[in-house]
């Protein structure tokens, strides 16, 4: 008797099969009474669009978290942002670890493919790393927020809302157990500073970190050891990249909105003018996918919310917590740009020069990205009639940025809206390339060579 052949799954598949099983477990969690406020019953497309975003760590929502969530439903919600965060794979990787279960060389690629780690070689010990770090870093907030969490609700219910934000703000999730996310802050100078550090750091990329770390360890060790001088260990070009990018795009978002906010009545100028220097900073990087605000982003200006749609549009860097199309991703269209304009055959950084593939990867990836998030306007224009245009994108921008900022419409969208939403928020988690590779068949690239011809451009 012939067996039956046993379905095989390619990496970019698993990936995606992981985050639609997390959120259909989510979203059945969420729908029992259990996780429900007294007097409070969500239906199937609240527990889904809740689901949804924690898992791809979004943070927006159309119930209030704090209020129509009891403390099972709150703990639900924080399982889903820690394993959205860490990814899927790799809480189930971490589940065979302690079951004492080795991970086959499918389970691996698709790790490799989820944590966009450069080789397959050390991926397991990637994702051990990831684990142990980003707990670590999410404990290190929770203590630190605790004093002011404390001073608002008492030290045991501040001690869970100082975890709850930590792990939220790490993971760049934007979920907030305050109504108002975290505007009774704004004048507090330590949550504003905490906050901000967490969620910049989470969207740095564990990457960029180990990166980091491991060759100021090799100068030290190198600086200290006879006879080997003070050799540089140099940094690799996707750290230096991310590093430059995220640098860049800090001053543009808190320096942009100091300039922009400073004088808004409905904003900025509201406060004391001591304030204004650290809520424009928070302000301006809370765009980097974390979605906290403490100041309400339907009271911007116009300028600020369009500097806003284009920060949650490129996000943080690859291999962290945060969404958008990715930092290195536009620094090399930048870049390849740049080149362009000078005549320049090759794209040169760093020394380096950038690869023809990457290139087209890169152009592949914020192409997809302008078209869905465009498409995804459209849906919403048709079905969200009277809804002023410009909040619609605000949201589709947050939505695949999985950034959680909202201009006040996420509650009020109609069922067809909250689903295109929830399409947003899986698309840029996963990412688009992914999902294009997981729902594309197989296809084996044809051996012949066809001939160049040159087409106008610009």
């Amino acid at each position: 008797m012939k067996r039956p052949r046993r379905l095989q799954f390619t990496p970019p598949q698993i990936v995606l099969l992981g985050f639609l099983g997390a959120i259909s477990v989510g979203t059945v969690l969420l729908r029992l009474p259990l996780a429900h406020a007294p007097g409070v019953r969500l239906g199937w497309l609240d527990a889904l669009f809740t689901a949804t975003s924690a898992v791809c760590v979004t943070g927006l929502i159309v119930v209030d978290t704090g209020g129509d969530f009891s403390r099972f439903g709150q703990a639900v919600i924080l399982l889903l942002i820690k394993s959205g965060g860490l990814g899927i794979l790799s809480v189930g990787a971490l589940i065979a670890f302690t079951t004492g279960r080795r991970l086959g060389v499918v389970a691996r690629l698709g790790l490799q493919a989820q944590t966009n780690h450069l080789q397959l070689g050390g991926v397991v010990r990637f994702v051990r790393n990831l684990l142990v770090f980003t707990t670590s870093a999410e404990l290190l907030g929770a203590l630190a927020l605790w004093p002011a969490m404390a001073r608002e609700a008492g030290r045991a219910e501040g001690a869970w809302l100082a975890l709850f934000h930590a792990v939220s703000a790490w993971n760049n999730a934007g979920f907030s157990l305050f109504s108002d996310s975290l505007m009774r802050f704004t004048a507090n100078p330590w949550v504003v500073a905490v906050v901000p550090l967490l969620f910049v750091a989470g969207g740095l990329g564990l990457v960029v970190f180990v990166d980091v770390v491991t060759a100021t360890r090799t100068r030290w060790v190198r600086r200290g050891a006879p006879g080997t001088g003070r050799a540089r260990v140099p940094w690799t070009l996707h750290t230096r990249m991310a590093l430059v990018a995220t640098g860049i795009l800090v001053l543009v978002g808190a320096g942009g909105i100091a300039a922009l906010e400073w004088s808004n009545p409905a904003t900025l100028g509201a406060l004391d003018p001591a304030a204004r220097p650290m809520a424009a900073a928070f302000q301006g990087l809370t765009p980097r996918t974390a979605g906290f605000h403490v100041l309400e982003p339907a009271d911007l200006t116009p300028a600020s919310q369009v500097l806003t749609m284009a920060l949650m549009f490129i996000g943080g860097n690859p291999s962290s917590t945060a969404g958008g199309v990715k930092t290195t991703t536009v620094a090399v269209l930048l870049l390849a740009a740049w080149a362009a304009v000078r005549n320049r055959a090759s794209t040169i950084t760093f020394g380096r020069s950038i690869s023809g593939p990457l290139l087209a990867r890169a152009a592949a990836v914020v192409t997809l990205a302008l078209g869905v998030v465009t498409l995804a306007i459209f849906a919403l224009a048709v079905s969200e009639v009277g809804v002023p245009l410009p909040v619609l994108a605000f949201e589709a921008f947050s939505a695949f940025g999985t950034v959680g900022l909202s201009m006040g419409v996420t509650p009020d969208l109609s069922a067809a809206g909250r689903l295109v939403i929830v399409a947003l928020m899986l698309l840029g988690r996963v990412g688009l390339l992914t999902v294009g590779l997981a729902l594309a068949a197989a296809s084996p690239e044809r051996p012949l060579r066809y001939p160049n011809e040159d087409v106008i451009i610009g």
